[in-house]
């Protein structure tokens, strides 16, 4: 894993595991039989275009991607009895040329939708510079009010799902005289002294999150997570967060976090409901465990795969524990519930 934190206040939560070979106990015993199973996969960012770099100069595989995503397809519907797939954002990347954005998207959506069963998709910044709200969600079928992008499912009455929309305040995607996109340049004008707001110069430790391709969660979202987290406490149910922009410091690079992760993690310690929350974004990928017990994974990107090279997992869920399982590129974790 690339990032783990508070390992020495976490050990008696379970050990995590690193496994790609077998689905085994820290004892070496076999598991028992899930309650369900679901695939997972982040940042495919297809585009029609020769391979290129990031700013950082991490390879990236445009054309590549796509097949990246057939083979887990074919993992998952061949191998698996998953009951859904989710991928964590950034369908296309911003690279891709604009008259070829909707069919570039309509194309990996086609082959998401290959898989047998339903698929669950949220908004990253790569699609925002592709399609406005208003044209992306109707092909990512994210049905909701006003161009919103957040909402929860429950596969199974113990578990239940919530999807965040980390751009709902955001200079992206929405109209530039939006409220949400005025509160947003206003926001990166307090927080961000550069004419760039793309650049972290001389922003310091998490202060360098504030820039505009990262966004933030909104009142009316934060006062609908509560509702959702008080609901599934009454119900007994374990939650899974899932976004496109991590929540968590230590599982990902200051540039990468959701603007007011601080908020949402402060809203998420009140309950003791929320187990796991799973992020894409920052393409290396990481782990941690907060100081509440939460585990936070951060799926390393299918863009970054070489030719040949994959990244996607299937993940096994239990009463007890979350476990994924990676293919290549992507790490396995075992991710044990702390006792609260």
């Amino acid at each position: 894993m690339k990032r783990k934190c508070q390992e020495s206040e976490n050990s008696n939560r379970g050990q995590v595991l690193i496994e790609r070979d077998a689905m085994v106990s820290s004892t070496g015993v076999a598991t028992a039989q899930p309650l369900f199973s679901f695939g997972l996969i982040s940042d495919v960012q297809y585009a029609d275009i020769p391979d290129g770099r990031s700013f950082l100069g991490v390879p990236r595989y445009y054309r590549h991607s796509i097949l990246v995503l057939q083979r887990a397809v074919k993992e998952w519907n061949t191998h698996q009895k998953h009951k859904f797939v989710i991928n964590l954002g950034d369908i296309v990347d911003g690279f891709c040329p604009k008259d070829q954005s909707i069919n570039a998207v309509k194309k990996v959506v086609d082959e998401f939708e290959m898989f047998r069963g339903p698929v669950y998709h949220m908004i990253g910044n790569h699609c925002l510079y592709n399609l406005p709200r208003s044209k992306l969600l109707p092909l990512l079928k994210i049905q909701t009010l006003d161009g919103h992008a957040y909402y929860d499912f429950s596969p199974v009455p113990d578990y239940r799902f919530v999807v965040l929309d980390t751009y709902d305040i955001s200079a992206i995607g929405w109209p530039q005289d939006h409220p949400r996109a005025l509160e947003a340049m206003q926001l990166l004008r307090e927080k961000n002294p550069n004419e760039d707001k793309n650049s972290p110069t001389n922003l310091v430790g998490v202060e360098r999150r504030f820039l505009m391709f990262n966004g933030g969660v909104g009142k009316e979202q934060m006062e609908w997570l509560d509702g959702v987290l008080q609901d599934a406490t009454k119900l007994k149910q374990k939650v899974v967060v899932s976004s496109h922009l991590p929540l968590d410091p230590c599982a990902a690079t200051e540039e990468a976090l959701l603007w007011n992760y601080d908020e949402v993690m402060n809203l998420i310690h009140k309950y003791n409901c929320v187990k796991v929350c799973l992020a894409g974004h920052d393409h290396k990928g990481g782990y941690s465990i907060d100081s509440h017990g939460v585990h936070h994974r951060v799926l390393e990107a299918a863009l970054e795969c070489p030719p040949g090279t994959d990244a996607f997992g299937s993940v096994y869920v239990y009463d007890d524990r979350i476990s994924l399982v990676g293919i290549d590129r992507m790490a396995s974790t075992d991710m044990y519930f702390s006792h609260q």
